[in-house]
């Protein structure tokens, strides 16, 4: 089962030797300077759109500043939304509203908040969740369908609830630093490929021999 060209937008046929186009490598239809998209991560959509950046990052815009960066092998469901610090609005003044986009020029300066939002390799993100601007999201972690996050997400969490609340690791501290140290996301395609097996049956020992 070997991994797809990581190149192709649409890598899924379907029996009838169709392509399904609600499924896209992001690498491949994400075009944006401050979009930041790992190899063989995916986006999932049953209303699949003409713009995979505008839908799942609706406010951070070509200009926007701060960076999206979403790692290698992640799993992105249906509704997930990264809600970037593009979004926010200025807190230090009397009131939140943006009176600057309104006027003729909007000052360069104007963008509040410039965290940049990371999500680590191999991350499964569930139906419907939302990221917040800042999140910082470990390598492995699960976020469960319609969790909220915001801040540090420590590698092998799994987080669920508004807000997002890691509940459990999904190994122990050995397990989890030896998988860090492993890294095989970053390995060469034809590595991976080899260790498909190992990865899929959960033997970190055959994993560490290849």
């Amino acid at each position: 089962m070997p991994l797809p060209d990581p190149k192709s937008a649409f890598p899924v046929v379907l029996p009838d030797g169709s392509t399904h186009m609600g499924t896209a490598l992001l690498s491949a239809v994400i075009d944006q300077d401050n979009i930041e998209v790992g190899d063989f991560t995916y986006a999932s959509d049953f209303d699949p759109p003409q713009d995979w950046a505008q839908r799942l990052a609706p406010y951070h815009f070509p200009m926007s500043k701060g960076i999206l960066r979403i790692g290698k092998f992640c799993q992105i469901a249906h509704g997930v939304r990264f809600i970037t610090s593009s979004a926010n609005h200025a807190l230090d003044g009397l009131s939140c509203y943006p009176f600057p986009i309104f006027g003729e020029t909007m000052p360069d300066d104007y963008q509040p908040d410039q965290r940049d939002t990371i999500v680590g390799h191999d991350v499964w993100l569930g139906y419907g969740a939302i990221v917040g601007p800042g999140a910082d999201i470990g390598h492995g972690a699960i976020i469960g369908a319609g969790a909220v996050v915001r801040g540090l997400i420590p590698p092998y969490s799994v987080v669920t609830g508004n807000p997002g609340t890691v509940v459990k690791r999904r190994f122990d501290d050995d397990t989890i630093s030896r998988l860090l140290d492993i890294a095989w996301w970053n390995w060469p395609k034809d590595a991976i490929d080899l260790a498909i097996p190992a990865i899929m049956a959960g033997d970190i020992e055959a994993l560490s021999k290849i």
